[in-house]
């Protein structure tokens, strides 16, 4: 059969490894009022010639499956739904397969029903570019999720956080640039009344040298806090809810703001970076019919006054002015599944957008609010920072765990290895990305790592 999303897609049956026997039944039977079963495909790297973990869930106990892509049937014998209403099997994904999304049916007999998922397919790119760059790593803590660099204090400081709510592992890290070695760290305080020994486990964080303190984000409490960049120690920790599932959050030093993403809502929650004052929020309203501005990652051009984020629920991005606070403009991504990271390009009035869902780069003018360029640079594309230095940007691929390198113009000009699950990216406005991933455990010796990396001078 093809799978073309073109996905070519060679015979799929040896790759599902579940088999029962096949029995008759009518072509009319049971109504299937009422049905409730939902189909998923789930694969951190679904690559050409990877493995897709397929997953159904509330069917109906005993049912007979059957995977198709099209008019073909992808398993050898049907699947039972065992008592609990659900079902696994592993896909082989050919190696001829295209990138891109395909649509899978379960149809289910006993009674006669369907659903249908999407398989997303990644583009693999091949390591490259390494003689180009320079780089240091060294391993840290584990969770480790974002970082964010000091001049004023000539440190990184980095966040971790381990495991789901309760969470009771979690770290603020002082780094020093050029060693990678963790000066000071902190674990955040106790939520009082949390379950067990959670704390306000600490995600997203920036930088304030104006005033000293570092921000960070407390996603699962909904709110953030604030230390201080000398010591450590709390300034402020803000009540519970404060930021509903609060992401990423920046500093405009000009203009003595904070602005914080309240991912999962419309906007961004918005404070005093000195009085540490709530201030009125940014409403971010989508162009899309029905649909939700839903901000993910925040970048800053402190020098022209504007804030950038992207929408995770549609396939937008927005421009702020930071004095006013107002929008000043919904720009359409198009082919942006998911969108995440973003970073500017200040000197070409270029934005990039990382998207999970679509494994790509948009190069974006933000003026014409056009999209330039659309590149393909693997499984998971996260986050992105620009090194305004050498002109590049830098993707922390998750899925694929590598970090893409690309000109203004999306040419890719490296594809280097970014370890287990590469998280976030970060330059520090003097030639250096700092990238920090995360782990499949403890024991991983590719996980938990901060990397500075640099285009090597000629």
């Amino acid at each position: 059969m093809t799978f073309r999303t073109p996905l070519r897609l060679g015979s799929l049956a040896a790759g599902i490894l579940i088999a029962v026997a096949v029995h008759a039944q009518p072509v009319f039977d049971a109504p299937a009022n009422g049905f409730k079963g939902k189909l998923s495909a789930r694969s951190e790297n679904p690559v050409a010639g990877g493995k897709a973990e397929i997953i159904g869930s509330d069917f109906v106990p005993g049912q007979k499956v059957e995977l198709l892509r099209g008019d073909t049937v992808l398993t050898a014998a049907p699947l039972t739904v065992d008592g609990n209403g659900q079902f696994k099997t592993e896909l082989a994904i050919p190696a001829d397969a295209m990138p891109g999304q395909h649509p899978l049916v379960a149809r289910a007999s006993s009674p006669a029903a369907a659903a249908v998922t999407t398989l997303r397919v990644s583009p693999q790119l091949a390591l490259s570019g390494q003689d180009r760059f320079s780089s240091s790593s060294n391993k840290l803590v584990q969770g480790l999720y974002q970082s964010a660099y000091s001049a004023a204090s000539d440190a990184v400081f980095v966040t971790s956080a381990v495991g789901r709510p309760p969470v009771t592992q979690s770290q603020l890290l002082k780094v020093d640039p050029a060693t990678l070695q963790v000066v000071k760290a902190i674990t955040p305080a106790k939520v009082p009344g949390g379950k067990g020994d959670s704390v306000f486990a600490v995600y997203g964080v920036g930088v304030d040298d104006a005033n000293g303190n570092v921000w960070v984000t407390n996603t699962r409490q909904d709110t953030v806090a604030v230390y201080r960049q000398s010591d450590l120690s709390l300034v402020r920790q803000f009540d519970v809810g404060s930021v509903p599932h609060a992401r990423d959050v920046v500093v405009d030093s000009v203009h003595g703001k904070v602005f914080a993403s309240a991912t999962g809502e419309d906007h961004l929650s918005v404070f005093d970076a000195r009085t540490l004052e709530p201030l009125e929020a940014i409403t971010l309203a989508s162009g899309v019919d029905d649909g939700k501005f839903v901000p993910m990652s925040l970048v800053l051009d402190e020098q022209a006054g504007k804030l950038f984020t992207v929408s995770i629920g549609t396939p937008e991005a927005a421009v702020i002015d930071v004095a006013s606070g107002k929008v000043d403009k919904v720009i359409a991504l198009g082919n942006a599944s998911s969108a995440s990271g973003v970073a500017y390009d200040a000197a070409r009035g270029r934005l990039f957008v990382a998207s999970q869902g679509s494994d790509n780069v948009l190069i974006v003018d933000v003026a014409a609010g056009t999209v330039l360029h659309d590149v393909p640079v693997g499984a998971g594309a996260l986050n992105v920072a620009f090194d305004p230095v050498a002109g590049l940007a830098y993707v922390s691929n998750r899925g694929a765990g590598t970090v893409t390198v690309l000109d203004p113009d999306g040419k890719v000009v490296g594809n280097l290895a970014g370890g287990t699950f590469p998280n976030h990216v970060r330059a520090d406005g003097k030639g250096n990305v700092f990238a920090v991933n995360k782990s499949k455990g403890a024991e991983d010796p590719e996980g938990d790592r901060i990397t500075r990396i640099a285009l090597r001078q000629p």
